[in-house]
């Protein structure tokens, strides 16, 4: 069994799907997550391999991609980047402090950036995401050098080929090849479903290939420059992820069927089942070969072929076992056919005979009467346990209580990350529409769903796997119910924006707007974490704690109104508040979640004030403040409080003090910060034209006027485009409160100015930003 790939180390930390994964070198591995956060392990031990992790970065939302800019004159140590939903790529020197700022931060993508690949000259990036973008950024420059255009999709993947050349895989079924310099140089239509990855081949390789690609069709092809397809390598049985490539030129590829497979010419000669459904990220590293993975159960694992790398014998017991204990969804095994138990062989089957190839599968009938999957390992000659096979119900019979109510399905729907999925129950023969509807109703979500929800209804009740009512009963152990991409997100199919005038409206916005997002795992864990080195008077004494934990269980089953207590306020004000300002962002993370609440507004104002007057006191809107997320939670905090009458009343109560205290931030270059004062400043435009009485003392028109001069403070050629769309839209919704006051404020702050300079800056071909700014110069007629 020489040369074949065993388990090096197993790598735990991270609180949710590992999405992305690298390994610069023997020494270091480096891993991002749904969780947040960018994670560094650093090798402390050989025999075994062991290693320690710290937090490398730390995003406001989820992370799922990664690179590494090689070494330079101007970096030494190369660069880390990452990018993910918040749309902005970080890059910054490996191995420091992730409270340390990062070296630059790009921006200009409109959605999530879910692919990320550096050139060797330590300088050139390319990007890819959500909004149809992909972008060449000099990373010296600090600035976009280039776009690829022409995408219909979400573009997943991007590969950096060589000096000139970068090539792209996109949910439109297409991959391109691009010049650096942004020429479309050659496009290959017409594949049979979403490319998700990409993969440079070696000079000289087998094949005469330059490339691979994968995605949803299982299939890996590769590809000469020309667009020739030279060959195609079959064997996973669901989505393909990712592809790596070894210094000989053989192949790794990871997917949604719980394998990575390694593969030499066109034939797979290694299977590694993993105890997850998905196995997202595959990497190898330069220095040893070893391939690393990340995969759905929070774990990233390093496989070796090298002996002296391998786990400990128990360690790769535990593993497998692991493995050959887990639950697999029919549709994931055996290449999604429908399982006849009567004529399944029975347990001798695997003693009698050998399988034809590597990572075949054969199902057994146990005498038990369950089904168990056993794959066929070349290198060992044997049949492995990969796990149990569980029936789906529409074919077994079996329903799924939810509610007390029994169903034939129960999907999974993600609205928000970073909050549990939504339930959408439905049974056979009921009209997809009418549940669509009900469902949307339910959870008070926009009718702009309703296509895609009753859509992804028809689909997954014909046979389809994503969201089977068997994957909720039983998932395989460590399958993180947030994380798998078996799971319904309206929108995340990459469909692009509506551009020019087939957008709807935006103008004026009558809804407010909230942040709540967030890992509140996290937060708990962070406040403990600090509380332990807390002097005995700021210390949270054990009931504080206590209340606190149950404020958290709040939150997280009843997020919309979480119904905070007088007690378990008390205990996040003295974190907020009274803790050294370092420490201060987990306590004002759970003021924020909890602002919400009706009860909040009541529970947060006594003889001292409201939670304005606290904040403010608190010092954490101090002009000179070194802790700028401070002031940005603080800030999302008062946003939150527009989402119920109560909290309403204390914003309008408190207008002057609110404007004064966040007007001072809003020239800001801190992306997050200036989002969240323009989301601010939405909500309050909300408030002054719904009718809401404004107080006597000051007219709506001079409250929307200060607004607008606040606003305007964030709307510049070279602000960051979510925080400038936001503010557009606050001035906009202004703009309607009528003919005279929008003649007297266009006039005053030269709008058809502020236009003009917006609309000729690279902001401006943004399909959103031009939308609005259109609604806006009608307006202005």
């Amino acid at each position: 069994m020489a040369d074949v790939f065993k388990l090096s180390a197993s790598l735990k930390g991270h609180e949710d799907d590992v999405r992305a994964v690298l390994s610069p070198s023997a020494r270091c591995v480096f891993s991002a997550s749904r969780d947040g956060t960018v994670r560094q392990w650093l090798l402390t031990s050989s025999d075994p391999p062991t290693y320690d992790d710290t937090i490398a970065v730390q995003a406001t939302s989820f992370v799922n991609s990664l690179t590494y800019a090689a070494p330079s004159s101007n970096h030494s140590d190369g660069l880390l980047v990452s990018a993910g939903k918040d749309t902005i790529i970080d890059v910054r020197h490996p191995f420091q402090s992730p409270d340390s700022d990062p070296e630059r931060l790009l921006i200009g993508h409109a959605n999530n950036v879910c692919a990320l690949d550096a050139a060797s000259d330590g300088d050139t990036l390319v990007s890819g995401g959500w909004d149809t973008q992909a972008r060449v950024w000099s990373i010296n420059k600090g600035e976009c050098v280039a776009e690829l255009k022409g995408h219909d999709a979400a573009v997943w993947a991007v590969m950096i080929y060589d000096d000139k050349t970068v090539i792209t895989g996109c949910a439109d079924k297409t991959i391109r090849i691009f010049s650096l310099g942004g020429k479309l140089l050659q496009k290959i239509p017409g594949l049979p479903d979403v490319v998700r990855a990409l993969c440079k081949l070696p000079a000289g390789h087998p094949s005469g290939a330059a490339f691979a690609s994968a995605g949803n069709d299982q299939v890996i092809r590769l590809w000469t420059l020309d667009g020739v397809e030279v060959a195609q390598l079959h064997g996973h049985t669901s989505f393909i992820y990712a592809l790596a490539v070894l210094s000989n030129g053989d192949l790794v590829s990871s997917g949604e069927d719980r394998t990575v497979r390694v593969w030499k010419g066109t034939e797979c000669v290694q299977t590694i089942t993993h105890p997850a459904i998905s196995v997202w990220a595959v990497s190898v590293c330069p220095e040893t070969d070893d391939i690393v993975t990340g995969a759905s159960d929070k774990m990233i694992r390093i496989f070796s072929r090298d002996p002296s790398r391998h786990a400990n014998p128990e360690t790769i017991r535990a593993f497998d076992e692991s493995v050959s204990s887990s639950s697999i969804p029919q549709q994931t095994a055996g290449e999604g056919q429908q399982i006849n138990k009567e004529q399944l062989p029975s347990s001798e089957f695997l003693q009698q005979k050998s399988g034809t190839k590597e990572g075949q599968v054969q199902m057994i009938r146990e005498d038990d009467g369950s089904v168990t999957a056993h794959t066929w390992s070349s290198a060992a000659q044997q049949w492995i346990n990969v796990g149990t096979v569980v029936d789906a119900a529409a074919s077994s019979g079996r329903k799924v209580t939810y509610e007390g109510k029994d169903y034939d399905f129960v999907f999974d729907v993600d609205i928000t990350d970073g909050a549990p999925p939504l339930k959408l129950p439905y049974n056979i023969g009921q009209n997809p529409y009418d549940v669509a509807s009900r469902f949307i109703a339910n959870n008070e979500l926009p009718m702009t769903y309703l296509d895609q929800v009753a859509n992804f209804i028809t689909t997954n009740t014909q046979g389809a796997t994503l969201g089977s009512s068997a994957q909720q009963q039983t998932q395989a152990p460590g399958a993180d119910p947030w994380g798998s991409e078996n799971r319904y997100r309206p929108g995340e199919a990459g469909a692009p924006q509506p551009s020019g005038d087939a957008r709807p409206r935006s103008l004026p916005q009558t809804q407010y707007l909230s942040i709540t997002t967030a890992n509140l795992s996290a937060i708990r864990k962070k406040i403990g974490e600090l509380n332990d080195t807390m002097s005995s008077d700021l210390a949270l004494s054990s009931d504080e704690l206590k209340a606190l934990d149950n404020l958290v269980k709040q939150l997280q089953t009843s997020p919309k109104d979480p119904k905070p207590q007088a007690d378990q306020l008390s205990a996040v004000l003295k974190v907020a508040t009274t803790w050294p300002s370092a420490n201060r962002l987990p306590g004002i993370d759970l003021l924020r979640l909890s602002a919400v609440a009706p009860s909040f507004a009541m529970h947060t104002s006594g003889e001292d004030g409201t939670i304005v007057d606290t904040l403010c006191k608190s010092g954490v809107f101090a002009v000179d403040t070194d802790k700028p997320n401070n002031a940005m939670l603080a800030i999302r905090v008062l946003a939150n409080l527009f989402m119920t009458e109560e909290g309403r009343l204390v914003t309008d109560g408190c207008f002057e003090e609110i404007v004064s205290s966040t007007q001072p931030f809003a020239s800001t270059s801190n992306k997050n910060l200036a989002t969240a004062i323009a989301t601010l400043y939405i909500n309050y435009a909300v408030l002054l034209t719904s009718g809401a009485p404004a107080t006597e003392s000051k007219s709506r028109e001079q409250r929307a006027a200060a607004i607008i001069n606040a606003s305007l403070n964030i709307i510049k050629p070279d602000g960051d485009s979510e925080a400038v769309y936001r503010a557009l839209v606050a001035v906009g919704t202004l703009m309607s409160l009528g003919n005279e006051f929008r003649k007297e404020a266009a006039q005053a702050k030269d709008m058809g100015g502020l236009l003009q300079g917006i609309e000729r800056s690279a902001l401006g071909q943004e399909n959103r930003i031009k939308a609005v700014t259109n609604e806006m110069r009608d307006q202005l007629k």
